[in-house]
């Protein structure tokens, strides 16, 4: 499995929404599983659950359940975050997923957040009790395309930081590039 440094996987991550027809390997899996698991969470509640989906029809089936998300039906796996009680379950499990989205794409996957479904009817797909939060599906493969086409476009740091006070720029930095 390659590797890569955490500024650099945070620097070169993109949005994947179509991926190669190819397996993913246990041991890739199981590295995204255990990032989310060891995400930080508000006084250690630790209140996520995770739902591998890797048969073909449930992908599918959620696929057309999204009608942002449709990009599952091609994922040669998925992965469902529901929050169990969280008082912020958007927070918490927002930390699980990203680090599971960094640790996939160190290893050389792609994946997309998914945040628009029929919401009872993925629940009842997955057996997701109903008082607990569907948060997002992640769906994860190898990207088709391995190059970036564009550059990555962000506002220059200097005009989202401010020194002690909103409005008041930080000194000393350079441009972007």
């Amino acid at each position: 499995m390659a590797s890569m440094e955490t500024f650099e996987c945070i620097r070169k991550r993109r949005a994947v929404r179509e991926f190669r027809d190819s397996h993913v390997p246990q041991q890739a899996l199981m590295r995204i599983l255990e990032a989310g698991r060891l995400s930080p969470s508000s006084k250690n509640t630790q209140p996520w659950h995770f739902i591998v989906i890797r048969d073909r029809e449930t992908l599918k089936t959620l696929g057309g359940l999204s009608p942002t998300g449709r990009h599952i039906s091609g994922a040669p796996l998925a992965v469902a975050i529901v929050m169990d009680h969280a008082k912020l379950p958007e927070i918490d499990g927002a930390r699980a997923a990203q680090n599971m989205v960094l640790a996939a794409w160190e290893a050389g996957l792609g994946t997309c957040w998914i945040a628009n479904w029929d919401e009872v009817r993925v629940k009842k797909l997955l057996g997701v009790p109903k008082d607990l939060d569907l948060l997002t599906i992640l769906p994860f493969g190898f990207p088709t395309v391995l190059t970036v086409r564009r550059k990555k476009m962000r506002k220059p740091l200097g005009d989202i930081t401010h020194a002690e006070m909103f409005r008041r720029p930080l000194q000393g930095f350079a441009s972007d590039a």
